[in-house]
């Protein structure tokens, strides 16, 4: 970069000289004293100092006016302060975590717009290492200096002349010092660090103007480490590379003495400057703000090196030089110049006239060379006072360079290079910054290390270091844990998942043998006794804040000092054996990682003591001791510390350690502990770290000869301002070593090693970038393969990550047009990688990559140009990379503010963490993926769902009860239709069904849609299934359809059948009515008073005369064995001819008299013939057991759906033996074993049903037409017909008892009828308010739990072999005990009792209301008022309705009483009911519904037989949260008989085989288990104890079970014998994620 600078020609000794020096080193009003004596005090102010305290003066001082003025008026530092916003801060120092917070300021670009905005934006500008944070300057001024912006049009030659005055600007200088003065040790550490970077001048000596003190800044430029090649080293190109405070150079200071009208700053500038790169390392007047008045920055000591790249042609100096500035007049400054006299090889004076300054040359005790810099062209030149002085000083001619006539800035400048050459080559003091702290103390100058914090740190910290001799044997004997031991237990994990060794072992016992084997590793960890240096570490990090701090970069300074010569060593030796032998790379390899060390390892060996504890009883005290680790690391994690995430030597997690430690993080911050991630990925050594640092302004370390190992984690926070828009608190960075890194890309797992670091991160990250270089693509396409992989990983597992690709190095402007080609051929190389990835996976419906995620070419791709400008050491940092970097910073956090998935918190990122490492550890990531945070996803989707679909039913039984209430009222007085014919109607009602159900099924498809719609609960998690609830929700709207339809269908047949009986009793009752009323009349004609005998022998001689005049015609019984046999052959019909054989083989009526067996004689035989070698394998024992299974459980069902057809009293119907048939149907299509059921085995089971059934229902039709005969119903009212006879003959008074007979015989049958249809709904909706209930996967939970609790082996065993009869007593004794406990179920019953009397009373009210006159009118009123709600009997309301002569008012009134009477019975019966009774007796079974819901689709797991827990009807899917060893399912061992231990979670990540009816007996892998069984997910356990319940069982009850099933005991693993009951309830807590 060059950049235009004044000639010295320009500046003329005219009376209009202005003195450039005075402007640039002089302040119009100074504020320090002219001797400069200073007493020894912090730079930055003690820490409680008051800001409106002003400083003693010295007696016998020069003061200035400032200082002069009264108490009350503020001091220039305060004055300054206050402008820039930082008085607080003089006091309360800025710290790191507060700079580096993430604000608005952090996404936006408005410029500083007042004074107190500037120290926030060099902030900025710096944290991100730009080099042009020091051009800081308030937008009014730049706006007031542009007429075209303020309308001004006019010419003004007063303005042209006077130009802005600078006054009204800030020196960059004072706003650096006042930084430096507000802000802690490590703030200006790391703002030392970066101004380095850019190739600022850093402070050397900080003044202090109100308290006329300085300090030296050893401490903020301990940090600054520097890398150069001397030419000593050009031929052999090596390198030296040390911490600059330690490296010994020779140092060259400029100060001014007097005026000067040479720009000194400037003339440095040049100095350090070759003609190919030019930068302005110090601040001068000629740049912006430069020329503005200093404030508070005379005084300040600033310092930078130039450092040789090893190039003649190239290097300014060949060697090394430290150069120093003073801002100032020495004559005010007396301390700082006399600390620059004693501690540089050559002080440069710059001046104009000598004359009355000359005793502060002359009387310095001098260490250094003096030379004397003047200019010869300026008017106030004095040669007289020039050779007095160097007379005195005894210089030679060489110590005066003077800019004589006619010389230009090129020839002055190089004058000067010339002279301090000479001075650097022949150098004899050389001094690090280090060792200058003596001196700094002896003339009072405080050194910043001085306070007692740093110096117990600095104590503590070598008290360690100082002990490393050899960095591998010191790891060896101080940090034990972590080495071979930690590396063989992560090969024992991993193969604990991976089963990679297993042979032909059995697997549960190598799984317990690997177990065994990590507690012996872990109780050798426990063998060792803390080493000193843990101890000591351990006790350092405990110490308050702030010490603990300087501890910690202290540990750092120190071994990345021990560290640098030796890895700086191996790299280069790595370099040359690159492409040579495997053997020795990896023997390299061995000693990198031996030879590093970081605090990371002190991190990693308190992690693994930690987790070694945790084996240890929690009642130890060495375990308790130990607790408080966590929390250690936590507050070092807040205070912005990176923390190991995977330690990348052993490429594992201590996961116990890493959760604690984010679990303590949590209760430090909660409630706001939300957080978004952000990660890197790329290539080794491409500048990831060093991006990360740039972006966020942390330190993820990048010093040569350390590249990142593993991957770090680092907290920044996120400020108010910005929180709402990013839903979170902080953000986390993660930093990670190279992909293909050259250490392992000869190894022979890198490639694994790769993909499981790129898949953790990609999968812990809301954001990750992808670090690429196009120029190498066989490079990128290895990298693209890898990342792409871990996308469509996350994206089957429900994570969508963005990603940002970042291409370094390209730094052409146009280089985003000119890479269309690029960005188009990277797209190819993406959607190459997804289908080559989507094969590995088996997800091959992912065909480019905009399919695995949201990705354009032209916004998703970042050009970044190098870092340097320039060659280094000397090039500071690119502006360009810093500005692209700053654009990709906003882009990421504006894309996170936009995003629509909500943010983590800690907790929820610690599960993801663990979820993803274990699938990780796995060889089929996505088949073994488990995660709680899915899970509880998946769980609230499943239970918001289960309510929709629950309301949805609700409805429609209550409208199918007022449907099937209409239906059975139809064609009676109780109701009313326009539509006189049944079918009609039911096509009516059919339509208003079709209505109310696709308003429901819109309902809950808008309720699916709101939720997915909401940021919170991690919903986005489980999109995927979206689509399955979607169609389970048409599912379920076509099966209730068919339902209602049905059930619709059966009430009108009912109806239709009970329509002609009616009629038949209609007309008899009609009949006796007519006979009655004569013979009432015919005994009245007698006119004579008759006996109640005489009466009843009259009515007796009527009865029977009459009576044997109707006829009676016989109801007709239908032939059901014909009917059902009918029925059976019609649903076997497509099966073939070889059906009707085996059906005419048997009848019916022989069927299903004994207990269904099943022998596969013609089976067996029919395989003897024809597959002799498949019998070898197949047993037809277990084969036939597994028939029978499926049978038992088939006749159980269709049992209890006769038993329910029963108990209605209706007459048989078709349609019973259809539904039945169809269920078995059903049931035979969705078991497992459907494919290899033999023709035989369904003819024989549906004969047996069937056979049974129709015993059943020719005893129901035989009682229905018993109870229908119309003779007997007469008969039954014969004695109510001889009592109204009596009171119509005796005109006694009617009303009370006729409202007595009508409240007993039509409404309590009906309310009572209500209630137990309306009960059923009300006791399912209340079951699923409770837990177990709620959803498939608790259900099953609490069946286990309860289990557990029972430890009975027989109730295990009948869970496991009569799973479905187990359930359905289980739901129903789950019902009785919680309606047994409380008043609920009696609320319900009330409930319904209210709302029928209600109706009861309105329809009386509103009958009275007609004024008909006539009570069957009224009664007539009253029951169509009712017809839609209660179905009142016809008998009863027909016997009602004759001979009654009730007066209307009369009766109206006393039926209102008998209602209120009726109320009261009913709600005492109610009361005193037996909660069994009352279940037996509704409509809706609840047990049968909830049933229904909870065993969802019935599959059972192909291998041990657990129930499938997957929500919605439709899912594509079945899982299983518990899997079971296969033995409990009577699996057992060829050849020992022994029950079979294996669990099917172990056995489908081994390279065991199986075989079994779908494989057609052929041996298959149970790797791929997944092509025989598609629609199965066997994901491995979520970890090594979640199958501990079921151990527990097997090895409990090994022997009873054995002895059941006649089998030999299983040999139990010896792990399992360990597990104890609470151990087997927590992995049933795990196992179904619950809290």
């Amino acid at each position: 970069m060059t950049e235009t600078t004044p000639t010295m020609e320009e500046i003329s000794d005219a009376e209009s000289f202005v003195d450039c020096e005075e402007l640039e080193d002089t302040p119009s009003t100074l504020c320090s004293d002219s001797k400069g004596d200073f007493q020894q005090t912090d730079a930055s102010a003690p820490y409680n100092e008051n800001l409106n305290q002003v400083s003693e003066e010295p007696k016998n001082k020069k003061t200035s006016k400032t200082v002069q003025t009264s108490a009350h008026t503020k001091t220039q530092l305060e004055s300054l302060l206050e402008d820039l916003g930082l008085e607080q801060h003089y006091t309360d120092k800025l710290s790191l975590s507060t700079i580096l917070q993430i604000d608005e300021k952090t996404i936006t670009d408005e410029p500083a717009k007042c004074n107190s905005d500037l120290p926030w934006y060099f902030l900025k500008k710096l944290m991100m290492v730009n080099v042009v944070a020091r051009n800081v300057k308030c937008s009014f001024v730049c706006e007031s200096n542009c007429d075209a912006a303020s309308g001004k049009t006019e010419l003004n030659f007063d303005d042209l002349f006077n130009g802005p005055h600078s006054g009204d600007m800030l020196n960059p200088l004072d706003i650096i010092t006042a930084l430096f003065l507000c802000s802690d040790g490590f703030v200006q550490q790391e703002m030392a660090l970066k101004m380095s970077m850019c190739q600022f001048a850093v402070p050397l000596l900080l003044p202090n103007c109100d308290s006329k003190q300085c300090t030296l800044m050893l401490w903020a430029l301990r940090d600054i480490v520097k890398k150069y090649r001397p030419q000593s080293l050009s031929e052999s190109k090596g390198f030296i590379e040390n911490r600059i405070v330690v490296s010994e150079l020779p140092m060259i200071s400029f100060v001014r003495l007097g005026e000067c009208s040479l720009s000194k700053s400037e003339i440095l500038n040049m100095l350090l400057n070759n003609t190919q790169q030019y930068h302005n390392t110090f601040v001068h007047c000629n740049l912006e703000c430069g020329d503005s008045p200093r404030r508070i920055s005379n005084g300040l000591a600033e310092i930078t090196w130039y450092l040789p790249c090893g190039n003649k042609n190239m290097d300014v100096f060949s060697e090394p030089v430290a150069v120093a500035n003073l801002r100032g007049d020495i004559a005010s400054f007396e301390t700082q110049f006399s600390f620059l006299c004693q501690t540089s090889e050559a002080v440069f004076v710059f001046f104009d006239n000598l004359d009355s300054e000359c005793k502060l040359l002359i009387n310095q005790n001098h260490k250094a060379q003096i030379f004397l810099v003047g200019n010869y062209q300026s008017q106030r030149f004095s040669v007289d006072a020039l050779k007095k002085v160097a007379t005195e000083l005894h210089l030679t001619n060489s110590n005066i360079l003077l800019k004589a006539n006619h010389m230009n800035d090129a020839d002055f400048v190089k004058k000067l290079q010339n002279t301090i050459r000479d001075v650097v080559e022949n150098s004899k003091m050389k001094m690090g910054i280090e060792k200058m702290a003596d001196i700094a103390h002896e003339l009072g100058i405080r050194v910043d290390e001085d306070c007692s914090e740093c110096q117990t740190a600095k104590k503590n910290a070598d008290a360690i270091t100082t002990e490393i001799q050899d960095i591998f044997s010191y790891k060896e004997a101080q940090l034990p844990l972590q080495g071979q031991i930690w590396k063989d237990l992560t090969c024992l994990e991993k193969e604990e998942f991976r089963l990679r060794n297993v042979g032909s072992k059995d697997i549960e016992k190598y799984k317990s043998d690997l177990q065994l084997q990590k507690t012996k590793l872990r109780k050798k960890q426990n063998s060792y006794d803390m080493s000193n240096a843990m101890s000591c570490f351990i006790k350092a990090i405990s110490s308050p804040g702030i010490e603990r701090c300087y501890f910690l970069k202290w540990m750092r300074m120190n071994l990345d000092n021990l560290s640098r010569e030796k890895l700086s060593g191996l790299r280069e030796q790595y370099k040359k054996k690159y492409k040579e032998n495997k053997e020795e790379i990896k023997d390299i390899d061995r000693q990198l990682s031996n030879s590093s060390l970081g605090t990371e390892h002190f991190f990693r060996e308190m992690g693994q003591i930690y987790e070694a504890s945790l084996s240890l009883p929690e009642t130890d005290p060495s375990r308790q001791q130990l607790q408080h680790l966590p929390r250690l690391c936590a507050q070092l994690l807040l205070d912005g510390f990176p923390i190991e995430l995977v330690d990348g030597d052993a490429s594992n997690i201590p996961l116990r350690w890493v959760s604690d430690v984010l679990s303590q993080l949590n209760d430090l911050v909660c409630p706001k502990n939300k957080i978004l991630v952000v990660t890197v990925l790329g290539v080794q050594s491409t500048g990831k770290s060093t991006l990360l640092n740039t972006m966020f302004g942390v330190q993820f370390a990048v010093s040569s000869g350390r590249c990142t190992r593993g991957a770090f984690m680092l907290l920044i926070r996120i400020n108010e301002d910005l929180k709402k828009a990013l839903n979170c608190d902080f953000m986390v960075i993660i930093d990670t070593e190279g992909l293909k890194s050259q250490e392992l890309a000869q190894l022979a797992n890198s490639h694994e090693h790769d993909n499981e670091l790129a898949t953790l991160v990609v999968g812990l990250s809301d954001i990750t970038i992808i670090n690429i270089a196009m120029e190498n693509s066989t490079e990128m396409k290895d990298i693209l393969q890898i990342v792409v992989h871990a996308f469509l990983r996350m994206k089957e597992v429900g994570k969508k990550p963005k990603c940002q690709f970042v291409h370094q190095n390209v730094s052409d402007v146009s280089a985003h047009e000119k890479n269309l080609r690029d960005r188009k051929l990277l797209l190819e190389q993406l959607n190459e990688m997804t289908q080559a990835a989507a094969k590995m996976e088996k997800k091959e419906e992912n065909k480019s990559f905009t399919d695995v995620m949201e990705y354009s070419p032209d916004t998703g791709n970042w050009y970044i140009p190098g870092l340097w400008n320039g060659n280094p050491p000397m090039a500071p940092v690119n502006a360009g990379y810093s500005e692209a970097v700053y654009e990709l910073k906003k882009t990421i956090i504006q894309t996170l503010v936009s995003c629509e998935s909500s943010a983590n918190k800690i907790l929820d990122f610690t599960e993801w963490m663990k979820s993803l490492w274990n699938a990780i550890k796995h060889e089929n990531f996505i088949f073994s993926f488990r995660n709680s945070l899915v899970a509880d996803a998946y769980m609230r989707l499943c239970t918001e769902f289960n309510k929709w679909e629950w309301e949805f039913k609700k409805e429609m039984y209550t409208w199918m009860t007022n449907a099937e209430t209409k239906i059975s009222n139809f064609g009676t007085v109780a109701l009313e239709s326009e539509i006189s014919d049944m079918e009609k109607y039911l096509l009516l009602l059919k339509s208003e069904a079709c209505t109310v159900l696709s308003k429901w099924e819109t309902k809950i498809l808008e309720n699916l849609e709101q939720y997915f719609k909401q940021t919170e609960g991690h919903v986005y998690l489980v999109e995927g299934y979206r689509e399955d609830f979607a169609n389970s929700a048409k599912t379920f709207r076509r099966e209730m359809k068919n339902s209602v339809f049905y059930q619709l269908e059966v009430a009108a047949d009912i109806r239709r059948g009970m329509a002609g009986i009616d009629r038949i009793k209609e007309k008899h009752t009609k009949e006796l009515e007519g006979r009655v009323c004569t013979l009432i009349e015919e005994c009245r004609g007698k006119k004579v008073e008759m006996t109640d005998n005489e009466l009843d022998e009259e009515f007796d001689k009527m009865w029977n005369r009459t009576v044997n005049e109707l006829s009676f015609p016989e109801l007709k019984a239908t032939n059901i064995i014909t009917s059902v046999s009918h029925c059976l052959r019609d649903n076997l019909s497509h099966k073939g001819s070889y059906v009707c054989e085996l059906l005419s083989q048997k009848s019916l009526e022989h069927c299903g008299l004994v207990p269904f067996k099943y022998t596969a004689e013609g089976f067996s035989n029919k395989c003897k013939k024809t597959f002799d070698k498949f019998l070898k394998v197949f047993n037809i024992e277990e084969h036939v057991r597994a028939l029978e299974k499926i049978a038992d459980s088939i006749i159980d069902a269709c049992t209890q759906v006769v038993t329910d057809k029963m108990k209605r009293t209706n007459n048989y119907h078709d349609t019973y033996i259809q539904e039945i048939l169809h269920m078995i149907d059903e049931r035979l299509k969705n078991n497992q074993d459907v494919k290899s059921i033999e023709i035989e085995f369904e003819v024989s089971l549906k004969q047996h049903i069937c056979g049974d059934a129709v015993r059943q229902f020719q005893k129901m039709q035989k009682d229905f037409l018993h109870e229908n005969d119309p003779y007997r119903c007469l008969s039954q009212n014969k004695e109510k017909f001889r009592a109204d006879f009596k009171d119509l003959f005796n005109e006694q008074d009617q009303c009370q008892k006729k409202a007595e007979e009508f409240t007993e015989c039509c409404f309590r049958p009906a309310v009572e009828d209500f209630v137990n249809r309306s009960l059923g709904p009300d006791i399912t909706g209340e079951m699923q308010t409770s837990f177990e209930f709620s959803t498939r996967m608790f259900f099953q939970y609490s069946i286990l739990l309860d289990l557990l609790s029972k430890k009975n082996y027989v109730k295990y065993l009948k869970y496991i072999r009569s799973y479905e009869k187990y359930v359905k007593e289980w739901i129903l004794d789950r019902i009785v005990e919680h309606l047994s406990n409380g008043s609920k179920m009696f609320e319900f019953e009330d409930k319904h009792l209210q709302s029928s009397i209600r109706s009861i009373n309105n329809a009386i009210n509103k009958a009275k209301t007609e004024k008909s006159g006539n009570l069957k009118t009224f009664v007539k009123n009253v029951c169509q008022e009712l017809g839609d709600k209660l179905v009142i009997s016809q008998d009863a309301l027909g016997a009602f309705m004759i001979l009654n002569n009730a007066d209307q008012e009369q009766f109206a009134h006393w039926l209102t009483e008998c209602v209120k009477d009726m109320e009261h019975t009913l709600r005492e019966k109610f009361k005193e009911t037996n909660i069994q009774m009352i279940l037996q007796a509704l409509h809706v079974k609840p047990q049968n519904e909830l049933f229904i819901k909870l065993i969802g689709c019935g599959k059972q797991c192909p291998f041990c037989e657990a129930p499938c827990e997957a929500g919605g009807k439709e899912h594509k899917e079945h899982c299983t949260s518990l899997h079971r060893p296969e033995g409990l399912g009577m699996a057992k061992w060829d050849g020992t008989g022994k029950l079979v231990t294996d669990i099917c979670t172990s056995l489908v990540i081994s390279d065991g085989c199986f075989q079994c009816n779908a494989t057609k007996s052929e041996w298959h892998p149970y790797k791929s288990y997944t092509d025989i069984f598609p629609d199965w997910r066997i994901a491995p356990d979520k970890s090594l104890e979640a199958s501990d319940y079921w151990k527990y069982v097997l090895a409990k009850f090994n022997n009873e079970i054995a002895d059941i099933y006649n089998l030999k005991p299983a040999d139990i693993p010896e792990t399992w014998k360990k597990v104890t009951d609470k151990q087997a309830e927590a992995s049933l807590k795990e196992s179904f994620n619950i809290k």
